[in-house]
């Protein structure tokens, strides 16, 4: 028996009811499935000429598809009015803050201050580029924006490349993490810190032995330009390159960053036999060597001080076990008293005479360190320099007396 066309356009109708709504369905999911992902780049800054400056500097730009808004998300803001800010500091316990604002804004002090700024648009899956937006944005509210500032392992260039890493489920560190240039935190820091004398001093001097050891890829990228080395030898989680274009935003107006130099023991070891044969050549003339020798054992003693403090009583790791020590002692603040003594034609008393020798005997324990030690610390110039001085301040003051 045939169905009559009323009874077939009956049975009809709910199928095409289903139809039309499956199709309104889809119509409305389009938009959210064309909608293009965010652009996303890492824009770079060269060093500046403020001490703060000299490393450079880097944050996330993210590009919105729909307004053409780009707004920087910039890991490098922190507050000095904060309730003890200062021994936070010295503590190695400082807060800084991620803070997301135009691009605009962000990058007006790099042109006021002639910081050449160049941006690599990189090319992520579009799921990618919106995790890593929405992340971003989720972390600049004000309750989640602060984290726990370190000058090599958590600063603005390695917050960027760990959130980039997340996003990319990994992979940014899995490519860099098992190659290594050979460079240290101290050549980095060193390098960079060259035009300042004062801050190349203080680094190389304070860092212990953790700043020398050989850095992978991964963990020199804490220096904004490495990363963006970095990022252009790097694939995205495709097998494309991670980076889709590069180009400049600002010029850079100022000196440029730093060229890597070979760092030579020999001149400082130069140095410091010189000033030991100046030494014995004085000791028959006591108070003027002791006149000479006062300020030097005052920085001696007071720059050991405060190596010790770095490493005994802050956070700041890269500083601690400073073989330095060794040769920039506390001890020499002991020393002062039998140099007043010297300069007022007395005869410093027994314990002057064996401290000599100690800071003296100190200085060789250091060398020795340097070649029996596991872990190396790369101190060999101050070696060259202080060893022989403290040796030849040993010999001709260890047995005088302020009348010859």
């Amino acid at each position: 028996m045939t169905a009559s066309p009323r009874h077939r356009r009956a049975r009809a109708l709910p199928a095409l009811a289903s139809l039309l709504v499956a199709l309104l369905l889809a119509l409305l999911a389009l938009p959210a499935l064309a909608a293009a992902p965010p652009r996303i780049g890492i824009l770079t800054m060269q060093p500046g000429e403020v001490f703060f400056e000299r490393f450079g500097h880097d944050a996330i730009v993210v590009v919105d598809p729909e307004t053409g808004a780009a707004t920087s998300y910039n890991f490098g803001f922190f507050d000095p009015t904060e309730a003890d800010f200062i021994g936070r500091f010295i503590r190695g316990e400082m807060m800084y803050h991620l803070v997301a604002l135009p691009v605009e804004q962000d990058l007006a002090h790099y042109q006021a201050t002639g910081r050449g700024v160049d941006v690599q648009w990189l090319d992520l899956e579009p799921g990618q580029a919106r995790a890593l937006a929405d992340a971003l944005a989720e972390r600049a509210r004000p309750e989640n924006s602060r984290y726990r500032y370190d000058y090599f392992t958590a600063n603005c260039a390695t917050q960027v490349r760990d959130a980039l890493d997340t996003a990319m489920g990994g992979a940014l560190k899995a490519q860099l993490a098992g190659r290594s240039r050979g460079n240290t935190y101290r050549s980095e820091a060193v390098r960079l810190a060259r035009p300042a004398p004062w801050m190349w001093l203080g680094f190389d001097l304070g860092l212990g032995p953790y700043a020398d050891r050989a850095l992978s890829r991964w963990e020199e990228a804490f220096v904004p330009m490495r990363l963006a080395d970095s990022l252009r030898e790097a694939r995205n989680t495709a097998g494309r390159p991670l980076v889709l274009a590069e180009e400049p935003v600002l010029p850079h107006r100022i000196a440029p960053e730093p060229a890597e130099a070979p760092r030579r023991w020999w001149p400082w070891a130069l140095a410091g036999i010189v000033l030991a044969a100046g030494v014995l050549a004085l000791r028959r003339r006591p108070r003027l060597l002791a006149g000479l020798a006062l300020p030097l054992w005052l920085l001696c003693g007071l720059a050991g001080a405060l190596m010790a403090f770095l490493w005994l009583g802050t956070a700041h790791q890269a500083g601690w076990a400073n073989r330095n020590l060794f040769l920039l002692s506390p001890l020499c603040l002991l020393l002062l008293p039998g140099a007043i003594a010297l300069l007022r034609g007395r005869t410093p008393g027994r314990m002057f005479r064996i401290v000599l020798v100690a800071v003296a005997a100190l200085a060789l324990l250091g060398w020795i360190l340097q070649w029996l030690s596991l872990q190396p610390q790369y101190n060999l110039p101050w070696i060259g320099l202080f060893l022989p001085l403290h040796a030849a301040l040993a010999l001709a003051l260890g047995r005088t007396s302020p009348q010859r």
